[in-house]
């Protein structure tokens, strides 16, 4: 399978983000700006979750730095508990997200259900989607999300203005640990750059394409 930028002008799925869930937003976004030119974004709260992000823009996607700000209301839905679990454990990659040309069929063909969210940025404009599969993507990470922007083009967090220091062209491609029949079935699609490698389903490495070079997160 071929590696690298996948034109959403013509992909079934493209990455849209990966998310990776951390104690401290200060720690971390310093610690991506160190270690690989990375700047980020205060993004926001998500509404009823009781967590934040901050978003680090790649162009047509993002990595979404996740923390828990509110623990009761994050104990109470499957995002809060997840997000964490993970900080618990040491923080680090936990999910991961693709938009597909149609939305619709793609929960057709799974038989998921549809969930609306949003998020209100810090200049008080508000970020919506509704979002499918959530729920065995956290369960199973191997899995990605899949995801329907309800927002004007220019909203989407990936293409927000950030004060990097290298070039970055977005996700080029992902690694995850589990069983690849069954990724390769979620997905639907052969195209996406899925690096699938056997073990307990994880979501191991994501790799983002820049001028300067190739970064890579685990």
């Amino acid at each position: 399978m071929a590696e690298g930028r996948v034109s959403r002008a013509w992909a079934a799925l493209a990455f849209d983000h990966v998310l990776l869930a951390v104690r401290d937003f200060g720690e971390t976004v310093a610690r991506l700006r160190a270690a690989h030119g990375l700047a980020a974004l205060e993004g926001g709260r998500h509404t009823g979750w009781g967590t934040a992000n901050w978003i680090v823009p790649l162009g047509d996607s993002y990595i979404e730095l996740v923390s828990v700000v509110d623990p009761g209301a994050a104990a109470t839905n499957d995002f809060g508990r997840r997000a964490q679990r993970a900080i618990a454990e040491g923080g680090g990659l936990f999910a991961w997200c693709v938009t597909t040309r149609d939305f619709d069929a793609t929960v057709s063909r799974l038989g998921l259900d549809v969930a609306p969210g949003s998020r209100r940025r810090p200049d008080g404009a508000i970020v919506s989607w509704r979002a499918a599969g959530l729920a065995p993507a956290l369960a199973d990470p191997s899995r990605p999300f899949f995801l329907a922007w309800e927002i004007p083009a220019e909203l989407h967090p990936g293409r927000a203005s950030a004060d990097h220091e290298v070039r970055p062209h977005g996700i080029a491609w992902v690694e995850v640990a589990g069983d690849e029949k069954s990724v390769r079935d979620w997905l639907g699609d052969d195209k996406l750059p899925v690096r699938v490698r056997p073990g307990a389903p994880a979501l191991r490495a994501v790799g983002i394409a820049t001028d300067e070079g190739e970064v890579v997160l685990r």
